[in-house]
């Protein structure tokens, strides 16, 4: 298993649906979850601790966990079928451990209200991951920031007197 962080919540660009977007330990990997509105709504709420006059129904699961003493020892998102992901909460209450199915948007947002790790199963990082890799990216950029800086007016012309980038 490959313990994971929330990145943030971003919107798909055709559809506008929101994305929780999970990060591996060395940024190398990111997992992204379609998720609903509601759901993008209270993670963002326990990213940034916010507190609600009365309690959501994430808050509402924290303290029935609390008042039970049990414990949310981690979120494991454990595999994905049809595009769909799936999850459980590894609830400890004494010396038992429970396995609770639960949507993954529902899971993140309960081990955030609670500081509790999220762990993704290898092969769903495989299957389901996409690569970041920030050094070859910022290499990428810094090569295009050489290349244009080096630019002369001459080598945007072709000969004949039209540029390379043509715009009819």
């Amino acid at each position: 298993m490959i313990e994971m962080k929330v990145a943030g919540i971003a919107l798909d660009a055709a559809t506008r649906n929101p994305i929780v977007l999970l990060r591996d330990s060395t940024e190398r990997r990111a997992l992204p979850i379609y998720i609903g509105q509601d759901q993008a709504k209270a993670i963002i709420s326990a990213l940034e601790n916010h507190q609600p006059p009365r309690p959501l129904t994430h808050d509402l699961t924290v303290s029935i966990l609390e008042s039970l003493n049990g414990v949310l020892e981690k979120v494991v998102i454990h595999s994905l079928q049809d595009n769909t992901f799936y999850a459980v909460l590894i609830v400890k209450q004494g010396e038992a451990k429970k396995e609770i199915d639960a949507r993954p948007s529902d899971a993140i947002s309960i081990a955030l209200r609670t500081n509790s790790p999220i762990w993704v199963m290898e092969e769903v990082v495989a299957d389901a991951s996409i690569p970041v890799d920030r050094d070859a990216d910022e290499a990428e950029r810094q090569a295009f920031r050489d290349f244009v800086s080096k630019l002369r007016p001459e080598d945007l012309i072709k000969r004949g007197g039209t540029s390379t980038g043509e715009l009819s």
